[in-house]
């Protein structure tokens, strides 16, 4: 199956003399309230060239406010916002930019090469047609209205729509929403090309596992203010201890008194307990519980880590 790594983006103009680490686009002490509603309190937030960065938080942590802000769609309450070195509202800015959107709104009465030549008309330097349908697996649904594909194939209408442009940089909003498995991991395979030719990814999704598969660098937001930012690795890092699942008859108000533990909940027939010193948990627990069954141990994953540092904001 073809991907974007075998793909050749046109070069775009300035891409040549942009230095690989350069920031080019980002948010300054940006402030932006809604009525008596802060929606970012003073946040700061950069991209650098050719990385594929994730925002994450829960509903309501602006992250769609800061999506919105750096394309230009509203304006910051106080601080500055610069996309390619301009103003993310100036039209140059624009035709460098492509977004793949859940509120994106696509007449569902054009067939898709429709869609795909009606979005390369809006660029000086669009992605051939013919390459757009490769790389968004479009092969065989041209001709078919939008309106009349499935919930994954509109997805990947959209994120062709988005690369339409050639752009620099990429905004995809839950990209993978509504794929099956197979779309999804391809779906990957392109965004890590994108990076690798250069263009800049910024990524909201829902799936931590999208996010620790592809992201080079994780910003954890929550009521409008960094919690966290760092690599995947950095950030499970701040979840202290190890998982133990294990099938027990232990109650679970006795196992929280356990020296190191920090956290035991119900996971179907199961607990799951955190704990600093997982084996001498386990010790204990075999010494008061000849039955236990079913024990796994593991190391803190991405999802342990987001609950924990937004839970504690």
């Amino acid at each position: 199956m073809a991907t974007l790594q075998s793909y050749s983006l046109p070069d775009s103009p300035a891409q040549s003399i942009r230095p690989a680490t350069s920031t080019i686009a980002g948010l300054h002490s940006v402030t932006k309230t809604y009525g008596q509603t802060k929606a970012l309190d003073n946040f700061s937030f950069r991209l650098a060239a050719g990385e594929v960065v994730t925002l994450l938080g829960p509903n309501g942590a602006g992250k769609t406010t800061a999506v919105r802000l750096l394309l230009g769609l509203i304006a910051p309450s106080s601080g500055s916002v610069h996309v390619l070195g301009r103003d993310p509202r100036d039209a140059d800015a624009r035709t460098r930019i492509g977004a793949m959107l859940q509120v994106a709104r696509v007449p569902e009465v054009l067939r898709v090469s429709e869609l795909i030549d009606l979005f390369r008309s809006y660029y000086p330097q669009p992605v051939a047609a013919s390459e757009v349908v490769r790389i968004a697996k479009l092969q065989g649904l041209e001709k078919t209205l939008f309106g009349k594909l499935s919930g994954g194939q509109k997805q990947r209408v959209l994120f062709g729509l988005a690369i339409c442009g050639n752009p620099d940089l990429v905004f995809l909003d839950e990209p993978s929403a509504g794929m099956d498995i197979e779309s999804r991991r391809a779906l990957w395979d392109e965004i890590r090309a994108l990076s690798a030719a250069g263009k800049t990814v910024l990524l909201t999704t829902h799936y931590l596992e999208e996010a620790d598969a592809l992201a080079n660098r994780i910003v954890v937001i929550n009521h409008g203010k960094t919690v966290c930012e760092g690599t995947p690795s950095e950030i499970r890092r701040r979840t202290s201890g190890r998982r133990i699942r294990c099938i027990t008859q232990l109650d679970p108000a006795l196992l929280v008194t356990l020296p190191t533990v920090s956290d035991v909940r119900q996971d179907r027939e199961a607990l799951v307990i955190t704990a600093e010193a997982a084996e001498d948990v386990i010790r204990e627990m075999l010494h008061r519980d000849r039955t236990l069954s079913a024990l796994e141990i593991s190391a803190p994953a991405l999802e342990d880590a987001f609950l924990a540092l937004t839970s504690q904001n």
